[in-house]
């Protein structure tokens, strides 16, 4: 019966909580406090809090620390899934679709339009990090990674877990 429980009292609070984490939260406090009584509210507090400060979704992480609470491993692993489960089966849904309706020319004409925005989404957010960059790190250290990992990536095709470590080594050797 504990497992049934921690599904729902995490899929539920998936369904509903439009909006990621933030709104989920209470939704999965009133099912893990009030309705099952799975941890009190102080308990609830300390996880919200030590969640808060590990990175990654806060649902999935208050999920795996009440399921594995509540009943252990299996009972993390239950929780975990309904945590995820319900944007797993809408985009399982929606994949469908997509599929079903590759060819048609609507939905081609609907990817042309997407690809401009999501480049000019990309590139605001490579100027953000440039940016940012150059205040942090200065203007040369940052021209020098910049014109680094380019020339790593298009002139060697070298792996970009390879150009991010030799980056965090400049960063290492230089900026420490």
């Amino acid at each position: 019966m504990i497992f049934w429980e921690l599904f729902m009292a995490f899929f539920i609070p998936g369904i509903v909580g439009y909006g990621g984490g933030p709104a989920s939260i209470p939704l999965i406090k009133h099912e893990v406090v009030e309705r099952y009584s799975m941890v009190t509210t102080e308990q609830f507090g300390e996880m919200l809090a030590l969640g808060n400060t590990l990175p990654g979704p806060i649902a999935t992480k208050m999920a795996g620390y009440i399921g594995y609470e509540a009943a252990g491993v299996p009972g993390a692993a239950v929780a975990l899934f309904a945590t995820i489960a319900p944007s797993l089966l809408a985009m399982i849904f929606l994949l469908g679709l997509l599929y079903t309706f590759k060819d048609s020319p609507r939905v081609k004409k609907m990817t042309l339009y997407i690809r401009p925005a999501v480049a000019v989404l990309l590139g605001a957010l490579a100027v953000q990090f440039f940016q940012s960059g150059a205040a942090d790190a200065g203007i040369t250290h940052t021209i020098i990674l910049g014109a680094g990992s380019l020339f790593l990536f298009e002139r060697t095709r070298l792996h970009p877990a390879f150009v991010i470590l030799a980056a965090l080594l400049y960063g290492v050797i230089f900026l420490s």
